[in-house]
């Protein structure tokens, strides 16, 4: 069921901060029909770190109703604070999501221990497949590939998305936690080797913009096809690099807001794209041909 190009899709707002439902229902639209395999629900790119409890709920809620079954949703429900993600992770079973991304706990820098029992204490009281979300970018803990192989013995942790872009890190997963269990790339700039080596799928930054590109680029390389995805991933290039110039999700939200797919809100403390930057981001969207 998860596999491919998976997008982690934005939250449109008004200028308030509250969510713009008509547009989440255009953008739910928009990826189904460009080909996303999967939409996920209030990850980082969705600003789960600035909406509370009842918001992130009601997010994950609408877009399970506005896919209603033509995608799976993969609903973000991690936290710093193991009550609030299985409070989060009930939310999204409740509401119809197929499956919950959990991020490793940033700010406590936990030890590897401390993750693998949060994560044990989640998959044991939700009842909902589960996927690991290591970004010690964001997070400042890293949760080693050996963590992960203890917590894939949980029947419903059924993959990890890996975001460090260390590719060697895929062979050691896979070697260590079997083929059954899902290997998702989290770094849109490594993405194509991460499926050329194994990989099963990506939840991508760059399928907000290009979910069509994104989709063709990742079927090749899941079908082994390195040359005709090398060659699909480099207009791409540009958008893997220049939707990170500030904190994601600022210039994705710039991007999709050019498209003419989403208004201008986005909430504190994240800000609009800086002036400055917005031309090197439309530079990389009409290298992709999105403009």
């Amino acid at each position: 069921m998860f596999h491919g190009s998976m997008v982690a899709l934005i939250t449109p707002m008004h200028e308030d901060g509250s969510p713009d439902w008509d547009s989440l229902r255009a953008l739910v639209d928009f990826h189904v029909e460009q080909g996303s395999n999967a939409i996920i629900a209030v990850g980082t790119t969705g600003e789960a770190s600035t909406l509370d409890e009842k918001a992130h709920c009601q997010v994950i809620q609408r877009i399970v109703e506005f896919t209603a079954g033509r995608l799976p949703v993969i609903a973000g429900t991690g936290a710093n604070s193991t009550t609030e993600a299985i409070a989060l992770t009930r939310c999204a079973k409740e509401v119809g999501a197929d499956a919950a991304l959990l991020v490793t706990p940033y700010y406590n820098k936990p030890t590897q221990e401390g993750l693998y029992l949060h994560h044990k204490a989640v998959a044991e009281a939700v009842d909902i497949p589960q996927l690991l979300y290591n970004v010690p970018g964001r997070t400042a803990c890293d949760m080693l590939p050996e963590t992960i192989a203890r917590l894939s013995e949980i029947d419903n942790i059924i993959g990890v998305k890996e975001a460090t872009g260390e590719l060697d890190r895929v062979t050691k997963i896979r070697q260590l936690c079997g083929e059954d269990f899902l290997l998702i790339s989290g770094d849109d700039s490594t993405t194509r080797q991460f499926l050329l080596m194994g990989g099963n799928g990506t939840i991508s930054v760059t399928a907000n913009v290009a979910p069509k590109q994104m989709h063709a680029m990742c079927a090749a390389a899941l079908a082994g096809d390195a040359a005709e995805a090398e060659r699909l991933d480099a207009p791409l290039a540009g958008l893997h690099d220049k939707l990170f110039v500030e904190a994601n999700p600022i210039p994705v939200k710039w991007a999709v807001h050019r498209m003419g797919l989403a208004p201008t809100g986005i909430r504190l403390p994240l800000t609009w794209l800086s002036q400055e930057l917005q031309a090197p981001v439309q530079a990389a969207m009409e290298q992709a041909g999105i403009l």
